[in-house]
């Protein structure tokens, strides 16, 4: 069994759990409050920020150029294709750059985004790796689901669903299962015991983000 299959069926229990939370649920049926997504896009937008440092201190930590290049790749994946998706929704929100920085990230998405730095810097590749899997996986496991249940026609929220099921989202998963695979090939069941912890936390961040954008929590 791959290691990132492990990981998945170690903290399945919280993944399945996504499909049922009325903010994803309510992206699916295209009626989720606008409101709500507004206040997800600007949290999101923020917390992602975050989350291309996590990937450029991979290439910091990498000692061979493949590895070097393929942080570099999902660095700018995450800059240029994942909050393409949000730019799209500021448009539509009549949203600024300059509008998103007036706002604070909230308790729960700094939590999450220190948890991952403070992992991403006392750690190594192997550990950079899985911190930042929960997220990228997960939304293409949600993107999938909604798909399936509901299709990608809705008038407001089709295009969210396009871009996580989007043939460049998968590409950039394929990349980082890949680099979770080969860093981790030599580990002790002590160092998988740990990765699976770190990726467990993760998953939990990625509930109660959704959790947070659905009751506006600050």
């Amino acid at each position: 069994m791959k290691f990132t299959q492990e990981l998945y069926l170690s903290s399945k229990d919280i993944w399945d759990s996504y499909y049922e939370h009325p903010f994803v649920d309510g992206i699916g049926k295209g009626t989720l409050d606008k409101e709500k997504f507004k206040f997800y896009i600007i949290q999101d937008y923020i917390y992602l920020l975050d989350y291309a440092k996590i990937f450029a201190l991979g290439v910091v930590k990498s000692d061979n150029e493949k590895d070097m290049q393929m942080f570099s790749t999902l660095t700018d994946g995450i800059l240029n294709s994942e909050m393409g998706i949000h730019r799209i929704y500021m448009e539509k929100f009549g949203l600024t750059s300059e509008d998103i920085f007036k706002h604070k990230a909230t308790l729960d998405n700094l939590s999450y985004t220190n948890y991952m730095l403070s992992v991403a810097h006392t750690g190594g590749v192997k550990e950079i790796t899985v911190v930042v899997l929960a997220c990228l996986w997960s939304y293409d496991m949600i993107g999938r689901e909604l798909f399936k249940k509901y299709g990608s026609n809705q008038e407001f929220y089709g295009d969210w669903i396009k871009a996580y099921t989007s043939n460049a989202y998968e590409d950039l998963n394929k990349w980082l299962f890949n680099l979770v695979e080969s860093s981790t090939k030599n580990c002790t069941e002590k160092e998988k015991e740990n990765l699976k912890e770190i990726f467990r936390n993760c998953s939990i961040y990625e509930y109660n983000f959704w959790d947070m954008a659905f009751k506006g929590n600050m």
